[in-house]
């Protein structure tokens, strides 16, 4: 599994039986995944653009959209390319990501989340700004937190720039990287991609190896 955090979907997989390599950036979340003592699955901390494993596996998922941080063209090249080479032949590749209809069809908006307990009060302000020459959102994730026994306040800023993907896009990286589509769907319910679907699915098959 590309992007496999904390191993909250390997928990899952673990139960039906599944042997799962999970590659993850992230230390801390490859800590957190570990000390899950999840069976059958082993967290790997790497970068999902050049990790190398000697093993071939028979399908590789990387879920919510951790395709669509791959921003560059480069980027999603040298990932398609180590995908095809750790699948054996006829091997799956399932990925989800942005859907560019979706995303032109209906502009991000500033989007404002409250939440609190006893002790924290918490504002996240979500406002993305377009790229319409690459097709990238740039999410601007602002979190306010107040801590409400003593009145202190801290602020989290973050950026998350999204790509978003057309299925023609994602059919020429399939060629070029020695893979078919399969299937293409709305993450989730199986519908059909259309200009309200901003989550799709990919279906790829191994059909031979990349040179």
């Amino acid at each position: 599994e590309l992007g496999c955090g904390s191993g909250s979907h390997a928990m899952y997989l673990s139960k039906e039986g599944f042997q799962i390599t999970g590659i993850e950036r992230s230390p801390e979340m490859v800590d957190i995944a570990r000390k899950k003592n999840i069976q059958g699955f082993e967290p790997i901390v790497g970068n999902i653009e050049d990790f190398s494993l000697d093993k071939r596996f028979d399908s590789v998922i990387s879920l919510f959209h951790v395709i669509s941080y791959l921003t560059t063209n480069d980027a999603l090249l040298k990932c398609f390319k180590q995908v095809n080479r750790h699948l054996k032949q006829g091997g799956i590749f399932l990925f989800d990501t942005w859907f560019t209809p979706a995303v032109y069809t209906q502009i991000p908006d500033t989007r404002i989340r409250r939440l609190e307990d006893d002790g924290i009060e918490v504002v996240r302000i979500a406002e993305s700004t377009m790229d319409y020459f690459n097709n990238i959102v740039n999410v601007n994730f602002e979190v306010l937190i107040k801590d409400k026994q003593n009145g202190r306040s801290e602020t989290i800023k973050e950026v998350h720039p999204m790509r978003h993907f057309s299925i023609g896009e994602i059919s020429f990286l399939a060629l070029h990287c020695g893979f078919e589509v399969i299937l293409e769907e709305e993450f989730l319910s199986g519908a059909k991609p259309g200009k309200d679907t901003w989550g799709v699915c990919f279906v790829l098959k191994k059909i031979k190896d990349h040179e």
